[in-house]
């Protein structure tokens, strides 16, 4: 009988602890997203404020120049992003409410800040901040050879294929 008693227990609360779990779960899933985190393979996004701990981000039309980055992939869980892209995380406490990989989209004739940490903002061509400028974007290939002399790097995107070829911001 005592035994019984025990398994009995023992059962109830794993089921208790289940039921917990999937509260906390159901708690995440249920949880607000921001605009960023419900963003869909194609949307484009503006960092506001970038910061390796509280960036500040928002959807806008890719067609904006604040439109630094475009959605390349969306994740239910953590994936390693390949090098051309970065990663984007966006949690709630210790929960992650959105796992997405995004594309850089720079735009001929604009400037942005890089940062190791915080990645890529647009940023005025005058501003200190501002690391680069894109000389050009060449969509459907991703060769640096196609980059003009003035061009002293370049970046590349396998998928979709493009090419940006950068230069001083002063330039």
């Amino acid at each position: 009988m005592g035994v019984t008693f025990a398994v009995i227990a023992a059962a109830m609360l794993a089921l208790a602890g289940c039921s917990a779990v999937e509260k906390g779960v159901q708690a995440i899933e249920d949880a607000p997203k921001s605009d960023t985190a419900r963003a869909k393979v194609g949307d484009c996004i503006n960092v506001i404020k970038a910061s390796t701990i509280d960036s500040e981000t928002e959807p806008v039309a890719c067609t904006d120049n604040r439109a630094v980055y475009q959605v390349a992939e969306v994740h239910d869980s953590k994936v390693e992003c390949s090098a051309d892209y970065t990663s984007y995380e966006e949690t709630l406490g210790s929960g992650t409410l959105a796992y997405m990989c995004l594309a850089p989209n720079f735009k001929e004739g604009l400037c942005y800040s890089d940062s190791m940490l915080t990645g890529y903002k647009y940023v005025d061509c005058a501003a200190s901040e501002a690391s680069f400028k894109v000389l050009q974007r060449i969509d459907g290939q991703a060769d640096g050879e196609l980059c003009s002399a003035d061009a002293n790097q370049y970046f590349t995107l396998t998928k979709p294929p493009t090419t940006f070829c950068t230069g001083s911001p002063k330039s």
